[in-house]
């Protein structure tokens, strides 16, 4: 009877960066941040500076003067506090709409549910402006022209947010421990919450950081829904560029107050965030 001697395992090889890896990684680094460097130094200089070639490289005298300028040319304080609630209250709305729609496609059997699906997934294929018209004529006979909820509840859901959702669910949730739940007298709502809602967190950590992004940045239904006595960041922006001459300094001051709530937010945030999305890749 022979006996055969197991092999040694070799040591697990550590994968070190090399010098080409630290030089792409710099390079995306400096070109990330350039148009943000940027905006502050042409925020710091004056119009007749910013025209001259070559443009100016370095920080001017002139940021704290323009700030405010920017600050109260285009009323940036409410506009501020006006994003705030629009992009939150969308964040809000859709991550937790999409959750359920997507828990339901996922994980839910019922009559019509693929071509349910397949039409959410159509609606995604429709340019937006296509539907200004018959939309702007909804909040006109709402009376909701220059009030926030014109621009919220057009993107309370999000057809996106339902299928990013559904993708997650469907190899994230496991059918057995909906079924256990079940079989333990859980009702629905409880399932949801207690269940669906843990399960999904990293995703909708994700589409809670897209979603607000995105509805911080948007600016091309707001400009149509709200005038420069409602605004918000985006529509705010565009009273600095008025007048024959644009102050472009005070142009690039308004952006960087617009940037810097963003900022400020990966920087509290910016840990769970990055968490949720290496979470939801070892599970997906």
């Amino acid at each position: 009877m022979t006996t055969t001697t197991p092999r040694p395992q070799r040591p697990a090889r550590h994968l070190r960066p090399g010098l080409f890896t630290y030089a792409v990684l710099v390079l995306f680094t400096v070109g990330s941040l350039f148009p943000l460097v940027w905006t502050a130094i042409a925020a710091s200089r004056d119009n007749q500076r910013l025209a001259e070639t070559p443009p100016p490289f370095w920080f001017g005298a002139n940021l704290m003067d323009n700030l405010q300028v920017a600050w109260s040319d285009a009323n940036m304080g409410k506009a501020l506090v006006n994003t705030v609630f629009v992009a939150g209250t969308v964040t809000v709305s859709t991550v937790l709409f999409a959750t359920l729609a997507g828990f339901a496609f996922a994980k839910l059997r019922f009559r019509g549910r693929n071509v349910l699906l397949m039409l959410v997934i159509g609606t995604m294929m429709v340019p937006p402006q296509l539907s200004v018209v018959p939309l702007f004529m909804a909040i006109a006979e709402l009376q909701w022209t220059n009030q926030l909820q014109a621009v919220i509840l057009p993107m309370m859901a999000s057809a996106f947010g339902v299928f990013f959702m559904r993708q997650y669910l469907v190899n994230a949730l496991p059918t057995e421990l909906i079924e256990a739940a079940r079989v333990d007298g859980a009702h629905s709502l409880r399932i949801v919450w207690h269940v669906v809602f843990p399960a999904a967190r990293p995703a909708m950590a994700v589409l809670g950081m897209l979603t607000f992004v995105l509805a911080w940045n948007e600016f091309f239904w707001p400009i149509i829904a709200l005038t420069q006595d409602n605004p918000t960041v985006q529509v705010a922006l565009t009273g600095l560029g008025r007048g024959y001459i644009p102050d472009q300094s005070v142009i690039m001051a308004g952006a960087l107050l617009g940037t810097l709530p963003l900022l400020v937010a990966f920087a509290l945030f910016g840990r769970q965030i990055v968490g949720g999305i290496m979470q939801g890749a070892v599970k997906g």
